[in-house]
């Protein structure tokens, strides 16, 4: 199940697992064989538009070949999700064009990520909202969710 913890980043997450920036975190720690991984290259294609050659060639359509680390801060946040799930990752670092990834993600095992603005996840889907302890189902229940919280810690 995808887990969100609203913060609009006024407080910090103290917990040793969260990832702040996934672009570091990644150069740091990404494993050559996440890039055989089918959901992994599926997720590049779809981002980033680019072709995964392999753990150290990625073909982009405007950068040309390029390594894994120049791969955008959305689809490294994704790629950390999908491959360390233990980890809290800064999910602010993906644009909406990431949301059905970590849907995707979320739907195969559980995940929790920091979530500082309202991403546009399409329905239907379940995410439980760790701020809160509610499980939501559609986008409004979300908007509801993320407004509760901003006002309640903001």
């Amino acid at each position: 199940m995808l887990n969100i913890i609203f913060n609009r980043g006024e407080k910090d997450i103290e917990d040793a697992n969260y990832v702040f920036s996934p672009d570091t975190y990644f150069k740091y720690n990404y494993e050559e064989e996440w890039f055989d991984d089918a959901l992994v290259k599926e997720m590049v294609q779809d981002v980033d538009a680019s072709t995964v050659m392999s753990a150290y060639a990625i073909n982009s359509p405007v950068l040309g070949i390029i390594a894994p680390e120049r791969l955008s801060g959305g689809v490294k946040a994704l790629i950390i999700m999908y491959k360390e799930p233990s980890l809290i990752v800064n999910a602010s670092a993906c644009g909406d064009n990431c949301a059905k990834w970590i849907l995707e993600i979320g739907k195969r095992q559980d995940i929790t990520v920091r979530l500082g603005y309202e991403m546009e996840f399409q329905e239907p889907f379940e995410i439980c909202v760790k701020n809160s302890g509610n499980v939501i189902h559609t986008y409004y229940e979300f908007l509801k969710e993320f407004q509760e919280v901003e006002i309640i810690e903001g």
